[in-house]
């Protein structure tokens, strides 16, 4: 536990406050925008200033992203075009199995008694 000669005094910690508030309020009133000549450290994109890109590397811009976007479609088309279909003879057993079970399955529920 503390002794009263440990704590510091409110009182003396509200006088250094209030001397030191000139100081804080001047800091907080500067302008914080940095000189237009300092180089700046690094900044996130959205605050980083816009340079216009030229007619040319635009135009490449756009050619490499529709490049890409076909490229994409491709994949996509060979993607969906190789799923090989089953074999006929599986798809009519499967099917064949289906019907079974379906009709089983009214048989259970129809309340028919099969003795």
């Amino acid at each position: 536990m503390n002794t009263p000669e440990e704590r510091p005094n409110p009182d003396d910690a509200l006088a250094r406050a209030r001397a030191a508030r000139e100081q804080m309020a001047a800091a907080l009133t500067k302008d914080q925008e940095p000189d237009p000549d300092e180089p700046l450290g690094w900044q996130p994109v959205w605050k980083r200033p816009r340079k216009p890109k030229s007619k040319a590397a635009e135009k490449a811009e756009l050619r490499k992203q529709r490049k890409r976007l076909q490229q994409a479609a491709k994949r996509r088309l060979a993607a969906g075009n190789s799923r090989r279909p089953r074999s006929q003879q599986s798809r009519i057993g499967n099917a064949a199995a289906r019907r079974d079970a379906r009709a089983l399955s009214r048989v259970r529920h129809s309340g028919a008694l099969l003795w």
